[in-house]
């Protein structure tokens, strides 16, 4: 309803240098990230000026793109709309916040309000000196003991979940994640033990609580991933463990990268190189792939070449076995490839890369499988190849329905938006016949 003027948003907006259809855009595309199209436009912007408020969600989406503009946290009583009243962030303790995220995400129920998250470029993001050791947030409630064998069964259940994400998806296998968070890790990490084991522990929960994040965000639940980013770097400064904490880092500028949000994706993949001075060959390249990328979308060319030139030449170092959990391969070089010759303008570049990355990769996933593919045919497309794109689609149609996640979903409702100008082409008017018989009708349109 409108009331008085809104002097503190007035403030807000003469500080941005935005004009009203400017700032009613930004807003959209908040919105638009966050799975609610919107359609504002300069008068509604007026509006808000004036006194009217918005509804509750949009008004998280108005003070997010206040802050992306100003660069700077925005509060939702700075914009004069009072005390925030959607999901608060999780509460300092980290386990108390661990515990407040994953009944949210177990819960059914729930995963309306889950979806009212977020994500958020002026996230505070806290800095290894400020996590490291902080074992004092993790009081022993003395209640059990823990022992090595309980650490390796966390490992374990980890690693077991990671492979029903990358087969399946992880819409199915996030709640199951959430559920072993809240039901068994958090009371271990109330337990007594050794102070070994309690780091160990602290470095299995962080390991799961990125497992889960990157879950949430193949979801779309972009507020929510970053909500158990945080936490793994709580838990990964707790336990001293300089790799999940740098792993995160990267996730997180995966993550934002791949919304388009370049800047905030660099500056938190330089925070991962920077955390990680003593990478080995296989974790430089994993790290400067990232760099590249971000740099890429940032415009800045030199230095993204810089930086693919660091990962290729880390990758000929690297051992010829990584790390199975989390490991960088050549494959995933070529995929970085790709993204930065598309960012810097050579589609053409970018699919004879994404190609390599796909005869190249060993460890294949499902779930890969379906979004890189998909990512492939719409670059394929881009440069005029119509039919290898089909046959491209073809593949990731092959595994999609056998997988459940969210990025496959929109993959897929792309291949069928891209095509449908070119159903007079016998091919391609084949794939939409096939892709209408195995896409939900709401995906498919």
């Amino acid at each position: 309803m409108a009331g008085m003027p809104n002097d503190h948003l007035r403030r807000l907006f003469a500080e941005s240098g935005w004009t009203l259809s400017q700032w009613a855009r930004a807003v959209n595309l908040v919105g638009s990230e966050n799975g609610t199209p919107l359609r504002y436009n300069a008068s509604a912007a007026h509006h808000w000026l004036g006194g009217t408020t918005p509804r509750d969600r949009v008004r998280g989406f108005v003070v997010e793109a206040l802050s992306r503009r100003l660069q700077r946290p925005v509060t939702h009583a700075e914009a004069g709309f009072g005390r925030c009243s959607a999901p608060s962030a999780p509460v300092p303790d980290a386990v108390e916040g661990l515990v407040e995220l994953g009944r949210g995400d177990m819960d059914p129920s729930r995963r309306g309000v889950l979806g009212a998250g977020l994500f958020s470029v002026a996230l505070t993001i806290p800095g290894w000196p400020d996590v490291v050791g902080r074992a004092e947030a993790l009081q022993s409630g003395k209640t059990t003991r823990i022992g090595p064998h309980d650490v390796d069964m966390v490992v374990a259940m980890t690693e077991r979940v990671s492979d029903l994400d990358d087969e399946f998806g992880g819409r199915y296998a996030r709640p199951m994640a959430a559920a072993f968070l809240v039901n068994t890790v958090a009371p271990a990490l109330h337990a007594d033990g050794s102070e070994a084991v309690k780091n160990a522990m602290r470095s299995a929960a962080s390991d799961l609580c990125y497992l889960t994040g990157y879950m949430a965000v193949d979801e779309g639940l972009h507020g929510l991933a970053q909500g158990y980013y945080v936490k793994a770097l709580e838990l990964a400064g707790a336990a001293d463990d300089h790799l999940t904490y740098c792993t995160t880092l990267r996730g997180m500028s995966v993550q934002a990268v791949d919304l388009g949000h370049g800047r905030t994706a660099a500056r938190l993949a330089d925070s991962a190189a920077a955390a990680s001075p003593a990478a080995g060959p296989r974790m430089r390249a994993f790290l400067a792939g990232q760099q590249a990328h971000a740099a890429a979308q940032t415009g800045d060319r030199v230095g993204a070449l810089r930086y693919m030139s660091e990962a290729e030449a880390a990758m000929d170092r690297a051992e010829s076995r990584g790390k199975a959990f989390g490991s960088y391969d050549p494959a995933s070089l070529h995929y970085h490839v790709s993204q930065v010759r598309y960012e810097l303008g050579d589609v053409a570049g970018a699919v004879e890369a994404m190609l390599e990355s796909d005869r190249t990769r060993h460890n294949v996933y499902r779930r890969s499988r379906v979004h890189r593919r998909g990512l492939l045919a719409e670059r394929q497309l881009q440069v005029g190849h119509l039919e290898a794109a089909c046959h491209t689609w073809g593949l990731a149609l092959d595994d999609y329905p056998l997988v459940q996640s969210g990025r496959a979903d929109d993959r897929m409702s792309r291949m069928a938006g891209m095509l449908r100008p070119h159903a007079k082409n016998a091919v391609a008017r084949e794939l939409l016949d096939r892709a209408r018989a195995v896409m939900p009708g709401r995906l498919y349109g």
